[in-house]
């Protein structure tokens, strides 16, 4: 049986509920560093599967710990904390995180955050071919990068997912619930401010942000559709 490491930087309340709420200590073995330099030195040395970063760390800002964690490796980073600003989880989710929680979530509903990040954590190639092209729009699925008019554009995890779910699902009408259950294992039913966030950066990215939308369109009120041909 695979067992997952689970980082979590700072956040003793955190670290707590899910001490208390989870019994599949065979699955998830927890390990907690008090500070960002800490947090850094353990991720470096022991590599574990997942992070859950608290921003308000007592020695150093925590999107400076993302922004190290990033220029490393694209291990899943889930933001928890008591900040639940607009602009603080646009900047937390600009930086590279997967996901972004408060505190006051239960044990239940952040555990299935985890469980979601781990699931995607390696992207599937969608397609039979190594490589899927439609006007000045390129994706190579062998190596994970994005061209648009010929050079290469970075997307973060997360942009990245939703991007290749996008395509993988081209010509359909993916519903924003459907969305946010395939790529944070919940769907948040009613508030999609999280995904308008993540889809604005994806199109701003690829070139796609005329009125006339080439290739990801909105279906107003439901949802997205990536155009087929």
């Amino acid at each position: 049986m695979t067992q997952y490491t689970v980082l979590i930087i700072h956040n003793d309340e955190i670290m707590q509920k899910l001490m208390e709420n989870t019994s599949d200590t065979e699955t998830y073995r927890f390990h907690q560093a008090e500070n960002g330099l800490g947090g850094l030195s353990f991720f470096y040395a022991g590599h574990p599967d997942i992070v859950l970063l608290d921003l308000a760390l007592p020695d150093m800002d925590g999107m400076e710990v993302l922004k190290m964690i990033r220029q490393e490796s694209g291990t899943p980073v889930i933001i928890v904390t008591s900040k639940t600003e607009e602009a603080v989880m646009v900047e937390a989710l600009d930086c590279g995180a997967d996901d972004y929680v408060a505190k006051s979530c239960h044990a239940e509903e952040l555990m299935a955050r985890i469980r979601a990040a781990l699931r995607h954590r390696e992207d599937q190639r969608p397609v039979k071919d190594d490589t899927f092209r439609m006007d000045y729009l390129e994706i190579d699925f062998e190596k994970r990068k994005v061209y648009v008019h010929g050079k290469q554009v970075h997307l973060t995890p997360v942009e990245y997912k939703i991007l290749i779910l996008m395509v993988t699902n081209k010509g359909k009408v993916l519903t924003n619930s459907y969305i946010q259950q395939e790529i944070w294992g919940n769907d948040d039913t009613g508030d999609y401010r999280r995904l308008r966030v993540f889809m604005a950066n994806v199109r701003k990215k690829i070139g796609d942000q005329t009125a006339h939308s080439r290739f990801i369109r909105t279906e107003i009120g439901v949802g997205y559709r990536f155009a087929d041909e």
